[in-house]
């Protein structure tokens, strides 16, 4: 049986991106990744995440999320909770190389289970300098 192997971020709406971006960076968050509705930051120990959803961020809502370390155990998940009656979203290949789902816990909480290669998130900070 998979399990899951780390509750690795969660996801905030937020008013304000730039605003609410430098506050976590002041705290001593890294930035990650940037677009222009959301951002992903980490910490320097373990690289808990935080994902900062702006205002026009459609693509999920506020979330916790389990990361893997095996993209095939997220498609293993995926299945088992389908079979067992949980209704589960599709599962998306992202363009930062994660792959993930969406669904709710019996309380109606969202939460998504994400493949995340190794090395972590890629940073397109590098990128965008």
């Amino acid at each position: 049986m998979v399990k899951v192997q780390k509750l690795g971020h969660i996801a905030i709406r937020v008013k304000d991106i730039a605003r609410a971006k430098s506050f976590y960076i002041e705290l001593g968050m890294n930035l990650v990744w940037e677009d222009d509705d959301w951002c992903y930051l980490e910490d320097n120990d373990d690289r808990n995440g935080l994902a900062l959803l702006g205002p026009g961020y459609k693509a999920a809502g506020p979330h916790f999320a389990f990361h893997f370390h095996d993209r095939h155990e997220v498609d293993l998940v995926h299945n088992r909770l389908k079979a067992s009656g949980v209704h589960v979203g599709a599962i998306h290949d992202h363009r930062d190389g994660t792959a993930s789902f969406y669904l709710k816990d019996p309380e109606g909480n969202l939460l998504e289970m994400l493949y995340e290669p190794p090395g972590g998130v890629p940073n397109n900070q590098l990128e965008r300098k």
